[in-house]
């Protein structure tokens, strides 16, 4: 080692200038090489990460081996399917680690530099996310006005991930990956907050549109189904029927694929729940009920099932056998219900390859006052629609948040793409149009909205209007502060069974005489 004095008292040295003279460091002798290595707790971040790279890597080629959707499905695959990400421990976790990685992205030595560049691109984060959201308020692209829950759920998303994307300046290499894994659970964090504020998609399958559950096939049961009015026996299901002993608790759910035969229209396969009554022995023939989601949705009976199941279970079994419907097919168009050359023959898949399916197929009431057409937003249109054209086949509706006319949300397209720019044509396919000139002895509508949607409050109102002053009977319900989203489902549906199982046989109708004696099943 040399020493700092030698160096300042040697004549051949001081004929240098001081700035380059040599400092004592330069003049000392190499450290040995391993005091040079880093430590295990300074190698651990590196290895960590690394070690989390690799699992995600042997994870994505695992999960890419497995069989998704079919009768062979992997029961991993299933199980990955049917997790629960609202109110589940899944998205508890989500947030949690989350959370930890905004905790990561910010545990850094504040210097000038990162707090201004992170200030930066968390406000220009938010400022995004603002303009996405003022973009999709204006031009209404997706046909419904967002709550103030899933607005701040995209705003902290985006300002999240502007965050972690500046973090990847000036990060090494082992921070780099903490970065990107805290990226991707920002990402999915805030999906999974938007998601739970619909509440229309509870499982990781609902989210991604692939269903788990089980495609059954049935056998013909009517060939030649008759809908001419039908009454049991002696009365109503409710004052005729005993539910045996042995009857299910809860129904069943399945899925079925309905041929195209008529229509020629590709769509998911169809939800089908069958209430505790249809799973016995000798079932009764029940009353039927169409069920269409909205746009985006998934023809998953889940939701309105649980709904049907509490009914059930206050009604000795007895609920409408349900058929939920793909009135969507490609989930990136709207095919309006209609039979369109742009978008193929929604309108016959539901009225004739749907109808024809469940009256040869389902042990079910064949006329149309036992009949309903439900739907919620974009099916609480084409319910309505399929109602005021066609009363031989529905004889109720049940029409949930629905929209006032198909391709509302984007009328002046749908105007110039499909109608080739004829008002009149495009007119004529409006509910309020049809029902202006339809004649309806015996169809019952039931309207039901929330009391802060203001888009479809109006609608509600102006469709239940025109119902009555069609002769319909009606019935309009608001639902307190549902939004457009799953309590207005849940409560429109839950306010649909409570008027219509009197009218479908399946309660007992106010003031109406309790049997003295129990009937044999």
């Amino acid at each position: 080692m040399v020493d700092e004095r030698t160096l300042s008292s040697d004549p051949a040295l001081a004929v240098f200038p001081a700035r380059l003279r040599p400092t004592p460091d330069a003049l000392s002798l190499p450290l040995p090489p391993d005091a040079r290595r880093p430590t295990i707790a300074q190698r651990l971040p590196l290895i960590v990460g690394l070690g989390l790279v690799a699992l995600a890597i042997v994870g994505t080629i695992y999960l890419s081996t497995l069989r998704w959707t079919g009768t062979e499905r992997s029961p991993v695959a299933l199980g990955i399917l049917r997790t629960q990400i609202i109110g589940g421990t899944a998205q508890v976790l989500v947030y949690v680690l989350a959370a930890a990685s905004v905790v990561f992205l910010l545990a850094r030595r504040p210097t000038r530099r990162r707090v201004i560049v992170g200030a930066i691109a968390v406000v220009a984060g938010a400022g995004i996310g603002a303009g996405i959201l003022f973009f999709i308020a204006v031009t209404n692209a997706l046909g419904v006005a967002l709550s103030a829950t899933t607005s701040a759920w995209v705003i902290a998303g985006f300002a999240g991930t502007a965050l972690a994307v500046a973090s990847f300046w000036s990060a090494r290499r082992w921070r780099t990956i903490g970065v990107a894994i805290s990226t991707i659970l920002i990402l999915i964090a805030g999906t999974l907050g938007v998601n739970a504020d619909f509440g229309l998609d509870p499982t990781v399958g609902a989210l991604v549109g692939v269903s788990t559950l089980n495609t059954i096939s049935l056998p013909v049961t009517k060939s030649t189904p008759d809908p001419i009015p039908t009454e049991l026996d002696g009365g109503a299901l409710w004052a005729n029927w005993a539910a045996p002993a042995d009857m299910p608790t809860v129904g069943t759910q399945t899925q079925v694929v309905l041929p195209n035969t008529v229509s020629g229209f590709k769509a998911r396969p169809a939800g089908l729940y069958l209430p505790p009554a249809a799973l016995v022995k000798n079932p009764p023939e029940l009353p039927f009920m169409i069920m269409m989601m909205g746009q985006p949705g998934n023809p998953d009976p889940a939701i309105t099932a649980a709904i049907l199941n509490v009914f059930a279970s206050r009604n000795h079994g007895l609920a409408p056998i349900m058929l939920v419907v793909d009135q969507i097919g490609n989930l990136g168009v709207d095919p309006l219900c209609l039979n369109t050359s742009e978008y193929g023959n929604a309108e016959s898949y539901v009225t004739q390859d749907a109808v024809n399916w469940a009256r040869t197929h389902l042990h079910i009431l064949q006329d149309p006052a036992h009949w309903t057409v439900a739907g919620y937003s974009n099916g609480g249109e084409c319910a309505l629609y399929f109602g005021a054209k066609y009363p031989s086949i529905f004889g109720n509706v049940l029409d949930i948040s629905g929209e006032a006319y198909p391709g509302e949300d984007r009328a002046p397209a749908t105007l110039a793409t499909v109608f080739h720019g004829n008002e009149t044509a495009y007119r004529a396919t409006w509910p309020q149009t049809i029902l202006a000139s339809g004649n309806y002895p015996n169809s019952e509508g039931i309207f039901t909205v929330s009391s802060n949607d203001l888009q479809y409050l109006p609608e509600a109102k102006a469709a239940t209007t025109a119902a009555l002053a069609a002769h319909w009977k009606t019935t309009f319900f608001e639902v307190p502060n549902g939004g457009h989203v799953l309590l207005a489902l849940n409560a429109g549906f839950t306010e649909g069974c409570e008027v219509l199982y009197p009218r479908l046989g399946l309660s007992q109708p106010p003031g109406t005489a309790t049997p003295t004696s129990t009937p044999s099943p």
